[in-house]
């Protein structure tokens, strides 16, 4: 009973909060997070109210299999993204373009957040330093994509945009996967050889190969049934069941054997997208029954939020280096690449605004890092932090440059004559 109370009150917070937000055109993202932060343990659940909120932090905890359900299923549509057909499409420009300025947003919040744990050690330390350097890799596709199609983008900016979305996710899951592999080693204090290079290693080349095996498994199962809705339960139960196995770990020798959901769970989707003839659908038909899934991570995660670290100074200074670096790298590497494959003037400018938002996977990678313990918590403030600013201001800031690219066009004024003369019509009717 408890749980089915957290889970409604949980999802009914969003959804109303989503209605509130609605004057102020903000994306849904920001609403959860917001509902989440209200219902959390630091505001309406410290009235120790049940259904009112979750009123501790464990209570939040107890729904992490939704978290963890939801991050594979995230991964899982970023795999969707890498279709053989469509990277032909891609060109060297995209391929340069979607590393070059993922990685320069990590090396400069790396370098940045260093030399604050070198002033503060006591604050932040080398673990932390690597873990958010790397999930400064991360975008928000969802957001990306809802400015495009509500303003119905289009242009050679918005034609760039679209697969580097996609890959700088992927470049983004990779680079979290050997970083959090460094970290870990860190945080455990050995050192040695096989624990910082050999074991990130061998994680990537497992979660690729379970992934790979999974989505030829899905396909190959998915030939047996001839009902979309049968298909759909099978592809909603292989995402689960991978989720379950890329926990599994163990040990051979010195070599510790792992894997990373989010590696697994897009490799599942890229295997599962090429080479199933009805993927495109299942996937269609997925992500409608993932919405719901998605918005209770979203305020789950804004839930557990502890707002009480931002009290210290400190803290705060350590997340308004975070956005700002990342942002400076954003930019500065998408401007610096686009420069490189000679990409057009007005390319080169807008690119690194519109790969500013940041949401789902970002918060998919500080859930991951909980598994450090108590420094897990320092970087999932740091990053929910960093989301709530990047969804404020991210989507109208891509608005904003693919306006000024020219790949939104203001409405012409015989579409909105001819609305306004549609609307008149139907309430003379009624």
């Amino acid at each position: 009973m408890n749980v089915l109370l957290a889970v409604s009150t949980a999802l009914l917070a969003g959804l109303l909060m989503t209605r509130a937000f609605r004057p102020f055109k903000l994306p849904a993202v920001t609403a959860y997070l917001i509902a989440g932060v209200l219902i959390g343990p630091c505001c309406l659940g410290a009235l120790g109210i049940e259904g009112l909120g979750f009123t501790s932090m464990e209570e939040a905890s107890s729904l992490s299999v939704i978290s963890q359900a939801a991050l594979g299923f995230i991964a899982f549509s970023i795999g969707n993204e890498f279709r053989v057909s469509d990277l032909k499409k891609i060109g060297k420009q995209a391929f340069v373009i979607g590393i070059f300025q993922a990685l320069a947003a990590t090396l400069l919040v790396d370098l940045a957040l260093f030399a604050v744990h070198l002033a503060i050690p006591d604050k932040i330390s080398a673990a932390q330093v690597i873990t958010l350097g790397a999930i400064a890799t991360a975008t928000a596709p969802a957001a990306t994509l809802m400015v495009i199609r509500q303003y119905k983008a289009k242009g050679p900016l918005t034609q760039l945009l679209l697969p580097i979305v996609a890959l700088d996710d992927a470049v983004g899951l990779v680079v979290f996967a050997v970083s959090f592999g460094i970290a870990k080693t860190l945080v455990s204090g050995s050192m040695d050889l096989v624990s910082v290079l050999v074991n990130p290693f061998v994680e990537i080349i497992c979660s690729l190969l379970l992934g790979a095996f999974m989505g030829w498994l899905l396909t190959q199962i998915e030939r047996l049934f001839n009902s979309n809705t049968n298909r759909l339960n099978m592809t909603i139960a292989f995402v689960c069941l991978t989720v379950a196995l890329s926990n599994l770990s163990f040990a051979i020798g010195p070599v510790h054997i792992g894997f990373s959901s989010l590696l697994v769970c897009m490799m599942l989707g890229t295997v599962f997208c090429n080479i199933c003839p009805l993927s495109e659908d299942l996937m269609k038909s997925s992500d409608k029954w993932t919405s719901p899934l998605f918005a209770l991570f979203f305020v789950i995660s804004g839930a557990e939020l502890e707002l009480g670290v931002f009290a210290d100074l400190a803290i705060v200074g350590i997340g308004v280096v975070y956005i700002l670096f990342r942002s400076f790298g954003k930019y500065l590497g998408a401007f610096a690449s686009a420069k490189a494959v000679h990409c057009g003037p007005k390319i080169c400018k807008y690119l690194g605004i519109t790969l500013l938002p940041q949401a789902g996977v970002a918060l998919g990678m500080c859930t991951t890092a909980m598994q450090l313990g108590e420094q897990g918590y320092l970087i999932s403030n740091i990053t929910l932090f960093a989301v709530l600013i990047y969804e404020l201001f991210g989507p109208l800031m891509t608005k904003m440059a693919l306006t000024a690219a020219g790949d939104i066009h203001p409405m012409p004024e015989e579409v909105k004559n001819r609305r306004q003369t549609k609307l008149e019509e139907v309430k003379k009717e009624k």
